[in-house]
């Protein structure tokens, strides 16, 4: 039994599936059912009534007839010239009886049956008995063969999933939207054009345009109610035009029942490239789910579109098939057509049974014969028109470029421009459903635009990425400044432009990222940084971005990835370049970028690449530039002869360019107060004495390299007052370091130091002293004796067994951290340390407790005078972050 779901299912697939049949195909399939019916009733009527009659044709032979006539006086031989003399009186004579006329057979009932069963079988044609179900099974086999593509499975996975797309494209309220928003363009534009032609002066268009041509494209697109496709699979509705979601505010799916002018007047540009039109979203507006939907549907369609563009298996099955149906006609009509004479009323028989019925030749008719005859007529008339379809088929096939589809109709309509032209199997198909209703293929061109996916995805950003939430999402960075961060859009809300208090703009993964002539609204926009994300920008935008742009931070995996707008913004201060940018398989002179030209006020450049050489580009703004760094990411820089044009610079950092002593052309750099040569492999500083000259140096950082012994030229650096040696594989210190009277910051973790000499007591401006991750046993007492300035001391990771007591004469220091030591207890008079309230020491918590109560509760209980905190300076060793200073440096960490 079937139940009435798979019932109603099946009805659905066919009513669907005939949106591929052309006129001849249907034409082609009542003519099946004709010749079915045909083999039907002809099989029927054998079946029933089908016999012949059978007479014998030659006499018995008799000598005797009259002495055989007396003598049975039972039998009366009827002859026409031996009538009986009997003398009858006038008034009684009857009237005399009909003549008899034939001759007898002397056959029984039997004998008659039994000659017709023998003649049936060998004196009627086999084609007379069995071409009905020759017939029958011709039109089945013809019914087969006409849906044969439906079901081969190469094509029917396809054709399926074709069929359900057309039908979610006629069913979605962004099509009537897309197409109502077409024609209403296509209006305007001819208007302009007419204007233009009689020599008027353009006026400006409004949205209440109600001429014959929009409404006649309009009421058009929905002219076909009975497509099959209108009827959703849901059965919510069923042989109507679908209507959207209840949020389309009454809004019929049919587009000529739209009104254009309820926006009221609204004016355009005339010029045809810029034409542009009041904003759809007014007439209608699709919720959340719509839009959802229709995104899908984007991207299905996309999907099917290479997966169906890259064979043409349904044009060549649906080829061999007519190709063979062609065949079968003809091999049916060949052997059909002799045979038609065939079929006769009377047949000779000869059944050699003579000996039985005394007869050998009987003449038999066929009571069926005329109707067989008539019935065959009527098959083979509808073979060939059945065979005439076939061979116009294939003529069309073979005449039509059927693996091409260009939407010539769809684009005189202006917004409906871009619909890109098919190939193979969608063409195809394509072709097919033209042929039922060419508007199928408008509703799918929606989908197939990329004009109509940008409208949409404008749309669902509007709608779901508000003014309001933006201006939510919106925090304060370090520095006090508002900050927006987005990240995986598809492109840029257009809320975003009316942030007029955003001053740095973060965009990640954003794959469309486009600033229009709006930009010029966010008039506080000082930063931007671009994370993986090739942003686009007009004309009129670009003037606006080289007035206020002040910072840039881009980074990419390509060089060809950064936009080449970027390098015009004269108005630039600061640049971060993060992403690929050396060049494999030798030294390159240029990075391939572009030239720095007309950045001539940018003052910082950062470049985070796989740089082999120092850019020739980077010269070009030597003049201006300040700072540099290059983070070169484990490549070895070789060539540094670039950096002596730039004696403008005061800081250059050179970190993790695999560097193995300290680069010469520095020398040059006159100016140069920060040198910055961390994560690099320097084993020997000998050419530190040539860094006497550099009057201006104050800063030094050679943290993470393999330095092995600290040289006595250190003590050339008069002016150095941070100096950073931290992570290195130095055993002792020279004097010579311990004369930097002006130095305030020494880092010196993570070395193999034993011992701390005594002359650090001549560092009296001393803030800083990071000793932690060594083998120090014990702390000289002279540096809490004459190191009165000190704020942060780090001994952590050290073996030391007695913190001295002279640690109470540190009335600035704020930051003790103690742990892993072998300390045994703390002396009382860290209670005197006023700037350790409230956490300012990190030490083991057994530790504390052996102090007393009120210098233990002093260290560990905060109080609200200890938001000094929030203004100390900031320590490489004792990071403090306040809560309004985290951040993220990609999405993946915010998400996580």
């Amino acid at each position: 039994m079937f139940t009435l779901s798979e019932l109603a299912s099946l009805n659905h697939h066919q009513s669907s599936s005939k949106l591929l049949k052309p006129w001849w195909e249907v034409f082609m399939d009542y003519l099946v059912v004709l010749m079915l019916m045909v083999s039907v009733l002809a099989g029927t009527v054998l079946l029933s009534r089908d016999r012949v009659v059978c007479l014998p044709l030659d006499p018995i032979i008799t000598t005797n007839t009259s002495d055989h006539i007396s003598s049975t006086g039972s039998h009366v031989a009827l002859a026409p010239s031996s009538k009986p003399s009997i003398h009858i009186p006038h008034d009684i004579r009857p009237n005399p009886p009909p003549t008899p006329r034939g001759r007898r057979t002397h056959l029984a009932y039997q004998q008659y049956v039994y000659i017709s069963q023998v003649c049936y079988h060998e004196a009627l044609p086999w084609f007379s008995r069995f071409f009905p179900y020759i017939a029958l099974l011709q039109s089945v086999v013809l019914l087969a063969s006409g849906t044969f593509w439906f079901h081969f499975p190469p094509c029917s996975a396809r054709l399926e999933h074709f069929l359900t797309i057309l039908a979610k494209c006629c069913e979605s309220p962004w099509t009537s939207r897309a197409l109502s928003h077409a024609a209403r363009q296509d209006n305007i534009y001819t208007q302009a054009e007419k204007e233009e032609e009689d020599g008027r002066p353009p006026q400006p268009v409004h949205m209440s345009i109600s001429s014959s041509a929009a409404h006649m494209k309009l009421s058009s697109l929905d002219s076909s109610t009975d497509n099959p496709l209108w009827k959703r699979t849901d059965s919510v509705l069923i042989a109507t035009p679908p209507s959207p979601c209840p949020s389309t505010r009454s809004y019929n799916s049919s587009l000529s029942s739209i009104y254009l002018s309820s926006q009221g007047p609204m004016p355009i540009a005339l010029s045809r490239p810029s034409l542009m039109i009041g904003n759809p979203r007014q007439v209608i507006s699709l919720d959340k789910s719509d839009q959802e939907q229709a995104r899908a549907l984007f991207e299905r369609v996309r999907r099917f579109r290479t997966h169906c563009e890259s064979s043409d298996v349904i044009y060549k099955v649906y080829l061999a098939q007519s190709i063979f149906k062609l065949f079968m006609v003809t091999l049916i009509v060949s052997y059909t057509i002799p045979r038609l004479n065939s079929i006769s009323f009377t047949h000779t028989c000869h059944p050699g049974e003579h000996d039985l019925v005394g007869y050998s030749t009987f003449e038999c008719t066929h009571a069926l014969a005329s109707l067989l005859h008539k019935l065959l007529v009527a098959y083979v008339t509808l073979l060939a028109l059945y065979g005439l379809l076939n061979i116009y088929t294939i003529s069309w096939i073979l005449h039509s470029s059927l693996r091409q589809y260009s939407f010539h109709m769809l684009k005189e309509l202006c917004s409906l421009r871009d619909v890109p032209d098919l190939s193979n199997d969608l063409a195809f198909l394509l072709h097919m459903s033209d042929q039922y209703d060419p508007l199928l293929a408008q509703r799918l061109s929606v989908f197939l635009s990329p004009v109509s996916e940008s409208r949409l995805l404008e749309e669902s950003l509007e709608k779901r990425w508000g003014e309001e939430k933006l201006r939510s999402m919106t925090s304060l960075d370090a520095e006090g400044r508002s900050r927006l961060q987005l990240v995986a859009l598809p492109r840029l809300p257009p809320a975003l432009f009316s942030l007029s208090q955003l001053q740095v703009l973060k965009l990640e993964l954003i794959t469309d990222a486009r600033f229009t002539a709006q930009v010029a609204n966010m008039t506080a926009l000082r930063e931007f940084h671009l994370y993986h994300c090739t942003a686009a920008v007009d004309p009129a935008a670009l003037g606006v971005l080289q007035e206020r742009l002040e910072a840039l931070h881009l980074t990419f995996t390509q060089a060809a990835e950064i936009p080449s707008w970027v390098f015009s913004l004269h108005g630039l201060n600061e640049l971060h370049l993060s992403g690929r940018l050396g060049n494999e398989g030798g030294v390159a002179r240029n990075w391939g970028l572009g030239s720095l030209r007309q950045l001539r006020h940018l003052r910082i450049l950062v470049i985070r690449g796989m740089l082999q050489r120092v850019p020739g580009e980077v010269c070009e703004v030597a003049s201006s530039l300040v700072r540099l760094e290059i983070q070169n990411e484990g490549t070895r820089l070789l060539v540094l002869t670039g950096l002596k044009r730039m004696v403008g610079l005061t800081e250059l950092q050179l970190q993790d360019c695999q560097l193995e002593r300290l680069p010469s052309v520095v020398l040059a750099l006159t100016n140069l107060r920060t040198l910055d040569l961390r994560h690099n492999n320097l084993r020997t500083l000998e050419e530190l004495l040539s860094l006497a000259h550099l009057q201006r140096l104050s800063c030094l950082r050679l943290s993470y390299n393999c330095v092995l012994a600290l040289p006595a030229s250190v003590g050339v650096l008069r002016s150095l007052e941070f100096l950073d040696l931290a992570n290195n594989q130095l055993r002792s210190l020279p004097p010579a370091l311990f004369t930097l009277h002006r130095l305030r910051r020494l880092l010196l973790a993570g070395n193999l130091l034993r011992e701390l000499p005594v002359e650090i007591k001549a560092l009296n401006l001393l803030t800083e002293l990071d000793l932690s991750g060594n083998r120090l046993e014990s702390l000289p007492p002279e540096l809490f004796i004459h190191c009165l300035e000190l704020r942060i001391l780090n001994v952590a990771h050290n073996s030391i067994s007695l913190l001295p007591s002279g640690v109470a004469a540190l009335s600035h220091l704020f930051s003790l951290d103690l742990r892993s030591n072998s300390l045994e207890e703390l002396p009382a008079e860290l209670g005197r340390c006023s700037g350790l309230r409230g956490g300012g020491i990190l030490v083991e918590e057994w530790l504390l407790r052996s102090l007393p109560c009120h210098v233990r509760d002093f260290l560990t209980i905060p109080s609200s005078s200890c938001s000094v905190r929030s203004s100390r300076p900031e320590s490489d060793s004792f990071p403090y972050f306040s809560p309004s200073q985290w951040s993220f440096s990609s999405a993946l960490e915010s998400q996580i």
